[in-house]
């Protein structure tokens, strides 16, 4: 199931965080542990430097939580205080638009979650290109996408992680931009990470998002990182004259609302500080561990935040 059309050494390893900006931060916290079954693993409040080093200044003073599943403790879903976007419509900006999260069984979770604060925008449904894997997406509190996921195969041969709770770890965050081919360049090019084939793709909670025609598509990509189950999807939004797909709006100083930013863990700092919004300074606390880290922005306007290993 795994085919790789390369085979390079990828200098990211696997996801440490993936953040999501909440305009009310007290909901999220009890959907995520009420319905997802996740434990708050620490609290606080955003650094003025830390927001520095985002470009968000705003930032500083924010609380924050970060939560993780008993399964995956070392992999966790960040949730910061930011400001709300009156007219924020998920799946239709460029930047990071999902967050794909392993589970154990999605039929079961979806029979769960339809009395949930959670809003069900798909699913589950079997997969285009693999229909062993079954999926189901969500919209959440602070206006972030979630898409759930189980392979209904053989999972000692998936390219998914085999889940260790009802409710595991993100291993697919999911990036989209204007320019495909530049986007694809810069993730191969600038971490070496492993290509898929790119497929002409058809998914329908994009389609309905952005009001396009059940026949359009659109170029849809995964990249492997070091560590087997973790991936990067990258899509190619379409453009023109009568798309909706725009730059994300965000709030002044802030970060922005929903899926806001991936933190990777990488082999060496020194590749992106020529492109880092400050330089690398060493971090404590749960997901930077004393490593060294630093902020930069892809080719779509995402936020990407790099913890050295």
């Amino acid at each position: 199931m795994a085919d790789w059309t390369s085979t390079s050494t990828p200098r990211l390893s696997r996801f440490r965080m993936a953040t999501m900006g909440a305009p009310d931060l007290d909901r999220l916290e009890h959907c995520y542990v009420e319905w997802l079954g996740y434990r708050v693993r620490e609290r606080g409040a955003v650094s003025p430097d830390l927001a520095i080093g985002w470009g968000a200044a705003g930032m500083a003073g924010r609380r924050y939580l970060i939560l993780s599943s008993d399964g995956a403790d070392d992999v966790h879903i960040r949730a910061v205080e930011t400001d709300a976007i009156a007219d924020y419509r998920p799946l239709t900006s460029f930047g990071w638009n999902a967050c794909e999260i392993i589970v154990d069984d999605v039929h079961a979770l979806a029979a769960r979650l339809r009395d949930s604060p959670f809003e069900i925008i798909d699913g589950p449904n079997p997969l285009q290109f693999m229909p062993s894997i079954e999926a189901m997406q969500l919209i959440g509190p602070a206006g972030e996408c979630l898409y759930l996921t189980m392979e209904g195969g053989d999972r000692t041969t998936s390219i998914l992680p085999s889940p260790r709770a009802a409710v595991d770890r993100p291993f697919i965050l999911v990036v989209a931009g204007p320019d495909f081919p530049e986007m694809h360049r810069w993730y191969v090019d600038r971490f070496d990470l492993r290509q898929r084939p790119i497929r002409d793709a058809r998914v329908r909670i994009i389609q309905r998002a952005q009001g396009l025609a059940p026949e359009e598509s659109f170029p849809l990509t995964t990249l492997g990182l070091a560590e087997h189950g973790f991936l990067i999807e990258l899509d190619g939004y379409l453009t023109g004259p009568g798309r909706m797909a725009t730059p994300r709006a965000t709030a002044p100083g802030m970060l922005p609302m929903g899926n806001a930013m991936a933190s990777f863990e990488i082999d060496d700092i020194a590749r992106v500080e020529d492109i880092a919004i400050m330089p690398p300074v060493v971090r404590d606390g749960l997901g930077y561990d004393g490593g060294r880290s630093c902020t930069v922005i892809g080719p779509a306007g995402e936020l990407i935040e790099l913890i050295e290993r």
